[in-house]
């Protein structure tokens, strides 16, 4: 079983993460905001990664450090469960179309930190979530995941619609890397390691 849990406790959060990377997708997440909740949901599910979450955080002062903090928690869930990686596919793509919107995500879990993030939002905001915060989740989680990911927005106008396409989009992106392949055998590099 491919399964890790991770807490962080900082002054600012207190997050507690168990996730299953062979999982059905199944979620129960909880971080005082309820745009954030709903996109966690949307990865989960999209990734069939079971994802159990709990996050505490200053967000009566904004939702900042929740976010980020989050991304950095889920993205050390990512690389204990992924372990060797042996037998992965290592790399994943998926292009996802939602309503006027079409995203691309692209990932390597190759070892190494990389982040390209070509996405522009026509508003600040998603309700009262900043759109910004998106990049910092997205930058936190391939940190700590030590993976090169790639999000690039092709067209879309409604923010809500590319923020979901994001999340679903590099969900099943990540869900195709992770995934065992019988023809893989050993460590998907000619190094022989990552």
């Amino acid at each position: 079983m491919r399964i890790a849990s991770i807490t962080r406790t900082t002054r600012e959060t207190n997050i507690s993460l168990t996730l299953n990377l062979d999982g059905s997708g199944s979620s129960k997440i909880s971080t005082g905001i309820g745009f954030f909740d709903h996109m966690l949901e949307l990865f989960s599910a999209h990734s069939l990664i079971d994802l159990e979450l709990t996050a505490g955080g200053d967000i009566h002062v904004d939702y900042h450090h929740t976010v980020e903090d989050v991304g950095i928690t889920l993205g050390q869930g990512l690389a204990e469960a992924i372990g060797d990686k042996n037998g992965i596919n290592r790399y994943g793509y998926f292009i996802l179309p939602m309503d006027e919107t079409l995203v691309t995500s692209a990932v390597d879990f190759s070892g190494r930190a990389a982040f390209v993030y070509n996405v522009n939002f026509i508003k600040e905001k998603i309700g009262e979530f900043d759109t910004e915060l998106i990049h910092e989740f997205w930058q936190s989680l391939t940190n700590s995941a030590l993976c090169a990911l790639h999000i690039q927005l092709n067209y879309g106008t409604n923010g809500h619609h590319i923020a979901e396409a994001m999340f679903k989009s590099t969900a099943r992106t990540i869900r195709m890397a992770v995934e065992k392949n019988p023809r893989q055998k050993g460590i998907p590099s000619t190094k022989g390691k990552l």
